[in-house]
């Protein structure tokens, strides 16, 4: 790309991460407030924060050593945000025990993930770990197996069947691999990156009964439990149908599972907040998974300060209910408005196909790409849809990953999109889009 070049276009609009803020959307209020109290407790002598703000912030701070998110906090995280998470936990599963022991926050989802594949992966050769990802895939975990050497074993979504998972699959890549590994892990991301479907229930039923059976350890990545669009889709926590499937199951299946302060109505992905908890794990593994987290000394103090409220937001009879009611009702519904409009637009573009957008905060469209234009993309070292996304970010100024960087079937082609731009800019790159693929259709036909 030469320097100075004038481009067609006067903005390059990013819709290829999840990162909310930086799209624009707007921080929650109650959050910033009482953060920003827990880093500057002078302000809690001024009055232009509600008492609500104030206790909150009252209540972290007498849980941090010195009284200041400055210092370091036990390595599983603070106790009092501990029990909190875990109040949050049996709320959402409608009454399953959850005890605070369980509980590891973490810096984000991502440490987590990688923090419990450490713990997971060992052996050599033939008896190397396996460790089953979806395909399509977020790229944390080929990236993490690949850190760790362990082995990658891919299962497909059916796109056909709006991405959702057969057990049949997960058999036929569990049995092809136990040739070259010991599979070992079962990784599972609800709702669906990047491709934004939820589960039904009757589907986590089945993996759960399937990781009974082989004996597989559940990692479940529930970070957008709260992002759920779609008329009949409903979020199930693994946790809560592992439960009430009965103690054949909830006594024996091994499971930890993650959330995050990053995505959902929050969006504060750079506040690196989150938590795991673990499920029938083993006391002396678990010994060793505290161990494992020391070495990091502790999650970011003001991550768990963060996750704290998401875990214990405003009640009813509080001053800040009402605004807090409205910021995340507002941001959630624009949500299901923008995967809407998406999929709706994508589809009447000739040669798009995009799924429903159930959940999450991504559409992952098939896109048919002419075999000139392959052959084009095979001449540069490319993959097709990396050569489509450049020409597109070339040409229009619109950023998107191609679906080569998640994994795809064979032979098909796709790019993520992100949900995240404002309305009205998510209306011009959907046009763009539109635009693109129709003159790339006919430039390579």
């Amino acid at each position: 790309m030469a320097l100075g070049v004038k481009k067609p276009f006067t903005e390059v609009i990013k819709a290829n991460i999840g990162d909310c803020h930086a799209m624009g959307q707007k921080p929650i209020t109650f959050f910033r407030q009482v953060l920003a109290l827990c880093s500057y407790p002078e302000l809690l002598e001024d009055n232009k924060f509600p008492e609500d703000v104030k206790n909150r912030a009252r209540r972290i701070l007498q849980a941090c050593a010195g009284g200041s998110i400055g210092s370091y906090s036990a390595s599983q995280g603070i106790e009092l945000i501990r029990n909190d998470v875990a109040r949050y936990i049996e709320r959402r599963d409608g009454g399953i025990p959850c005890s605070p022991d369980n509980i590891y926050l973490s810096a984000g989802a991502s440490d987590g993930i990688m923090t419990m594949l450490k713990l997971l992966v060992s052996g050599e050769g033939s008896s190397r770990t396996g460790v089953m990802i979806s395909i399509p895939q977020y790229p944390l975990y080929s990236a993490g197996l690949a850190e760790l050497a362990a082995v990658q074993i891919n299962y497909y979504l059916d796109e056909a069947k709006c991405w959702s998972l057969d057990v049949k699959e997960l058999r036929r890549a569990l049995e092809a691999a136990r040739k070259h590994c010991r599979p070992r892990v079962l990784c599972i991301i609800n709702p669906g990156n990047p491709t934004g479907q939820v589960q039904s229930r009757q589907c986590i039923e089945d993996v759960i009964k399937f990781a009974a059976e082989e004996n597989l350890f559940l990692m479940a990545d529930e970070v957008y439990q709260d992002n759920v669009y779609a008329e009949g889709c409903q979020f199930h926590s693994f946790k809560k149908v592992l439960f009430e499937m009965g103690p054949e199951y909830s006594e024996k299946v091994e499971l930890v599972s993650f959330h995050s302060t990053s995505k959902c109505y929050m969006g504060e992905c750079g506040f690196r907040g989150g938590y795991m908890e673990v499920v029938n794990l083993d006391p002396e593994v678990k010994v060793q998974l505290t161990k494992l987290v020391s070495v990091r000394l502790c999650p970011p103090v003001t991550g768990q300060a963060l996750l704290d409220l998401v875990v214990n937001p405003p009640q009813p009879d509080e001053p800040s209910y009402a605004t807090f009611i409205k910021e995340r009702s507002h941001t959630l519904a624009m949500l299901a408005e923008k995967a809407k409009m998406t999929q709706d637009i994508l589809n009447q573009v000739p040669g798009i196909s995009c799924n429903p957008v159930q959940g999450a905060m991504y559409s992952f469209p098939s896109i048919q790409l002419p075999p000139k234009a392959i052959a084009e993309a095979k001449e540069k070292g490319q993959a097709p849809d990396m050569f489509y996304c450049m020409k597109l970010l070339e040409e229009k100024g619109i950023c998107l990953v191609p679906g080569s960087g998640f994994g795809q079937r064979d032979g098909t082609f796709h790019f993520r999109m992100t949900i995240l731009p404002p309305t009205e800019k998510l209306k011009i790159v959907l046009a763009k889009i539109k635009e693109f693929h129709q003159s790339f259709s006919e430039q390579y036909s």
